[in-house]
């Protein structure tokens, strides 16, 4: 069975950077393009990114310049933010893509 489990709520200040992370089982992170996606309070899902199987990313014009998606070999997908803002108060997802 497919499985995505990320990482656990973090607190941080303003400014100050976050790793948030995504360990996926049951498929591998080079053969399908997986998401990170956000939802803020009382707000709609909005897509961050997707890092395709090949290794190419593309990513949301508001989340270009603070916002990194990156992989491992251990099939961990992670999402670095930096310089944190209030509004990146969200609950973050990661997603597969269906094919």
């Amino acid at each position: 069975s497919i499985s995505l489990t990320s990482s656990p709520a973090q607190l941080k200040p303003p400014a100050e950077s976050v790793k948030l992370s995504c360990q996926v089982s049951g498929y591998a992170l080079t053969d399908y393009g997986t998401s990170w996606i956000r939802q803020q309070p009382g707000k709609t899902l909005e897509w961050i990114g997707i890092i395709w199987g090949g290794g190419s990313i593309n990513s949301g014009a508001t989340f270009k310049s603070r916002f990194t998606i990156s992989r491992d070999s251990s099939n961990v997908l992670y999402l670095d933010i930096t310089s944190l803002q209030a509004e990146d108060t969200a609950v973050y997802y990661c997603a597969r893509q269906s094919q």
